[in-house]
């Protein structure tokens, strides 16, 4: 499988996705990948292989771009710091997501890598609960910094929907893990999911049978998102309630809302490639990569200039909280 590190890239109040076209969105987002990224993404008609200059990913023709919601922690005086990511096990960059592009373990399994102008969104930004989730989208609590990256499959275990409601010595990882099977038609939807199905039986990277409304099976494409809690790991910084402190960008102290986007931008064919070749970590002869030092020099600027970092007296956007 795939393994790579996408470094920070900006963190923005956009949402070409959601909310195309829309500045100021209404909450943050940290974003990784190829610095064509903007507020507004023409379906279809934008290529970001095409307009990007450079990369944060490993995978120096990997101009796609993946984002999700910023973690925040909340003291009891009401004001916020944003909580920093760690770089994965086995990786080097600065910040951001490692990302997973994994075939069925099977080896036989025919895989189509996405087509140009494909994009698609995991998760709910708007939910409170658990009602309405979609699969595989779950937090683990480490219990110390030596974390295995490969301590069992993702949302297994101990693995809580919900943010952990206990301080996590080692930080909290939390995986978005989208669907598998796509309809072959249509790169995106109304609702940037219908075009797409998690298979109809099985469970994490099986090779249960695509419903035959969706029978192109994908990569499948992950993302893990290392938090560093552990600055905040101290009884006088948590509540005296039994809640937990910390709260997604978009106001939501569950984390039922966390999600992720994702908008293709590989060079032509390089994916396909990648897979046929059954590419492993952030390393491959079949593609070309680039050193941390280069990855983590492409940024962007803020397109809602606002500031993120140090302590704030309300979220960005100043989202409604709903506490857990």
């Amino acid at each position: 499988m795939m393994r790579f590190q996408c470094s920070q890239l900006v963190f923005d109040r956009i949402d070409p996705l959601v909310q195309p076209g829309v500045l100021p969105g209404t909450h943050m987002h940290q974003i990784v990948g190829g610095n064509a990224f903007n507020v507004t993404m023409t379906p279809v008609a934008f290529d970001p292989a095409a307009a990007a200059s450079c990369t944060t990913c490993d995978y120096s023709e990997d101009f796609s771009n993946y984002w999700t919601a910023n973690l925040y922690y909340r003291a009891k005086n009401g004001t916020f710091a944003r909580v920093k990511q760690m770089v994965n096990l086995g990786l080097s960059g600065k910040e951001g997501v490692t990302v997973y592009y994994i075939p069925p373990y099977d080896g036989k399994t025919k895989v189509t890598a996405f087509p140009k102008g494909f994009r698609m969104l995991a998760g709910d930004a708007g939910l409170r609960s658990k009602t309405g989730m979609q699969k595989q989208i779950c937090h683990r609590c480490f219990s110390n910094m030596k974390q295995d990256p490969f301590g069992g499959a993702p949302c297994t275990g101990d693995d809580t929907v919900d943010l952990p409601k206990k301080q996590c010595g080692g930080g909290i990882r939390s995986t978005i893990t989208f669907p598998t099977c796509w309809d072959g038609k249509n790169v995106d939807s109304p609702n940037h999911k219908d075009h797409v199905a998690y298979p109809s039986s099985g469970t994490f990277e099986s090779t249960g049978p695509c419903p035959a409304s969706h029978p192109v099976r994908l990569p499948q494409l992950m993302y893990e998102v290392m938090w560093d809690t552990t600055p905040f790991n101290t009884k006088e910084l948590w509540p005296t309630d039994g809640t937990q402190p910390f709260v997604y960008s978009m106001g939501d102290g569950t984390g039922f809302g966390q999600h992720g986007d994702y908008v293709f931008g590989w060079k032509d064919g390089v994916l396909q490639k990648a897979l046929d070749a059954r590419c492993s970590g952030n390393a491959c002869t079949t593609l070309k990569t680039q050193k941390a030092a280069v990855s983590t020099a492409c940024a962007k600027r803020q397109a809602v200039r606002e500031p993120f970092e140090g302590w704030l007296g309300s979220l960005p956007g100043d989202q409604t909280l709903t506490l857990m």
